[in-house]
């Protein structure tokens, strides 16, 4: 076992940081170490962090980051062409699609959902297995704010050096309440979280149904299960796994799709394109331990599931996403000179 914790070096927090543990946005005028959106003439988004001196080249030309610092919020500057860019900090949403990646991160529009299914609040212990690139980690820290505490854990030690690094580097250091264990869930847990502890256990791995037992074990009675799975091999296979352990609700799965509308005076359509599939989610409630549940009236399913069939469900037949070494060395490097420039004063 791996704790990632004190992994990256901890920064005080100071005026110029972003954010803090419980999530408030930094106002007032923009700062070094902000990090700040450009947006120019044809709605192309830039992201960069703010240092004394530097420049931001574009083919509009250059933008000097000594103009923008200092300047409200929401200023629109002007580069070396004379080219207008509107600048703004960027929400949490603008972040986490910008930010160095090792692994897919879960969208937007997937993890509000999980907020609320997993009915993430101010106070909840949190675990979180499969932290990818920190993008749900923000999330989730976000919401639980400082009473609160998230338990993550990755099998991968690149994507933890990569998630840590984008999280702290959000936050502005390391937040106190949430711990990053490298190692597989089924063996760290029992001796991170306590059994019967856990108000919710969020899954985003290869093969979830294989963590069922371990996250039935830390939930409390009442406490949320909450699976994202890619395909739907592996949402039946997850669904019919979280029956079968005659320990939680019916699972209720879900998929969220996002599509933006056209508006222009009488001119309103939908736009050509959307954020599609992503994702399904799976939700589920802990029962007490020996409470069996209510049998529900429904039809049975043309085809009943066959074990034969667990030949689909495997993580090869799946289709793992294999990231290169390569691009893991480069993110794991980008999102800690991230960390460190925003830390730099």
């Amino acid at each position: 076992m791996t704790d990632h914790t004190p992994a990256a070096p901890q920064h005080e927090a100071t005026a110029h940081d972003s954010s803090n543990a419980g999530g408030e946005m930094q106002h007032g005028a923009l700062r070094v170490g902000d990090k700040v959106q450009l947006t120019g003439p044809k709605a192309r988004m830039h992201t960069l962090i703010l240092q004394r001196g530097a420049e931001f080249h574009t083919n509009k030309g250059a933008i000097r980051h000594d103009d923008l610092i200092g300047a409200p919020d929401g200023s629109v500057i002007e580069s070396t062409q004379g080219v207008r860019y509107l600048a703004l900090r960027p929400l949490l949403r603008d972040e986490v699609l910008s930010m160095p990646r090792g692994a897919a991160i879960i969208y937007p529009k997937d993890a509000v959902q999980i907020l609320a299914l997993a009915d993430v609040h101010p106070g909840a212990r949190v675990v979180e297995a499969g932290v990818g690139s920190g993008a749900l980690s923000m999330w989730l820290l976000r919401s639980l704010g400082d009473s609160g505490r998230l338990f993550s854990f990755e099998r991968r030690e690149e994507f933890a050096e990569i998630a840590d690094a984008n999280v702290s580097g959000h936050f502005g250091r390391h937040p106190e309440n949430w711990t990053v264990t490298v190692g597989d869930l089924q063996q760290e847990l029992p001796a991170v979280v306590a059994d019967g502890s856990a108000d919710a256990v969020i899954l985003d791995m290869l093969a979830p149904w294989e963590t069922i037992d371990a996250a039935a074990a830390a939930l409390r009675p009442g406490g949320v299960l909450v699976v994202y799975v890619a395909t739907v091999t592996q949402l039946s296979r997850v669904s019919e796994t979280i029956r079968d352990r005659g320990c939680f609700t019916v699972p209720q799965a879900t998929e969220t799709m996002e599509r933006e509308w056209h508006v222009e005076g009488l001119a309103v359509r939908p736009e050509h394109r959307m954020i599609g599939h992503t994702g399904f989610l799976t939700s589920a409630r802990r029962l007490a331990d020996g409470v069996d549940l209510p049998e529900i009236s429904r039809r049975p399913a043309k085809d009943a599931f066959d074990p034969d069939d667990l030949a689909v469900w495997t993580p090869g037949s799946v289709g793992a996403r294999n990231t290169s070494e390569k691009k893991l060395r480069k993110s794991v490097r980008t999102a800690q000179r991230q960390r460190e420039q925003r830390a730099a004063e």
